[in-house]
């Protein structure tokens, strides 16, 4: 694992994929009932023809791209972001946002018909959630336009795209012949083009960072049989394979071994962002340590900041880690 990037790259990490506006709703009327069969374990319930009080409402910027680009900003990494906006208002303010924190946006696209992503969250009391999405023109990144030759980064950083299966043999063929480290935390719509069709891609990633769900999807393997999704997925990705399992923690895969690191005590507010928080913590450590532990535990510091602050932003670390700070997280052989 390089620990440096050089001279000759103009960002450390350029990040590409989801850029939105996001407003997270948060009410204690918002009932969760128990059910297996959910993603998170339990359903949402609220009556229809009702007004519900709301007792917190944040606007802010998402996307794994955006989110992702904060983490590394603040990290201390040199970092551009690719996404595609709308012409609007909503497109301006994330643009601006992303300026703020020190990120270079100059490569973003701007969609001349579709309008800036959109997503409403909504947060039950227990800080369980629902997201309504409208994907805009987050979903429609250019290839054509792509600009990672002139941004010249040592890393990408890749979120979902929408399955957008042109633009990724683009991101793959341009890291390919510049020699860019990728990281590649895959989105739902990248998943359902099945594990085949990616492998061209996964076997050129550096680093892969999954959900345990979304893990067992690619590996066609259910979702209990951990030992087997690892080992099943273990020596794909060419550096290690990242695995985070909510509130059982989180797994790193390398060379044969496993690590674990339990999830770190504290009051869940907000799952949103949780994944991004722990895949741009991780890669970040690991571009500039070089060690895959220290990774672990930087990418669990991270997430821990986010689950328990409302927003995908709002608890990203504001500095790299001391090894005190390390030192909360208990990393152990798997």
């Amino acid at each position: 694992m390089p620990k440096k990037t050089t001279k000759k790259h103009g960002f450390d990490v350029v990040t590409i994929g989801g850029a939105t506006r996001d407003v997270f709703v948060r009410s204690k009327k918002f009932q969760t009932i128990r059910d297996p069969a959910a993603p998170d374990g339990f359903d949402a319930c609220f009556p229809l023809g009702a007004k519900i009080d709301v007792d917190d409402i944040l606007f802010e910027t998402g996307g794994g791209a955006t989110n992702a680009a904060v983490t590394f900003s603040r990290l201390g990494l040199r970092t551009a972001c690719i996404g595609r906006i709308g012409k609007d208002v909503g497109g301006r303010e994330l643009v601006e946002n992303l300026r703020g924190h020190g990120i270079d946006t100059a490569a973003f696209q701007l969609d001349p018909k579709l309008g800036t992503a959109y997503s409403i969250i909504l947060l039950s009391g227990s800080g369980h959630r629902s997201i309504l999405v409208h994907r805009g023109a987050s979903a429609r990144i250019d290839p054509a336009k792509l600009t990672l030759k002139a941004l010249a980064p040592a890393w990408v950083y890749l979120t979902s795209v929408g399955g957008n299966l042109p633009l990724l043999k683009r991101i793959f063929s341009t890291t390919k012949t510049l020699s860019i480290h990728v990281a590649w935390n895959p989105g739902n719509a990248e998943l359902a083009l099945g594990f085949k069709r990616l492998l061209p891609f996964l076997t050129q990633t550096d680093i892969l960072d999954l959900n345990r769900e979304e893990a067992a999807e690619l590996a066609d393997t259910p979702p209990r049989h951990l030992d087997a999704i690892l080992h099943l997925l273990g020596t794909v990705p060419r550096q290690a394979l990242v695995v985070t399992d909510g509130q059982d923690g989180a797994y790193v895969h390398s060379r044969g071994v496993t690590w674990h690191a339990p999830a770190l005590p504290g009051r869940r507010v907000n799952a949103t962002g949780a994944g991004d928080a722990f895949g741009s913590g991780f890669v970040a450590a690991a571009i500039r340590t070089g060690n895959l532990e220290k990774a672990l535990r930087v990418g669990m510091l991270n997430a821990t900041g986010v689950v328990t602050h409302m927003g995908a932003k709002a608890g990203i670390l504001k500095r790299f880690p001391t090894a005190a700070d390390m030192r909360r997280v208990k990393v152990k052989p798997y």
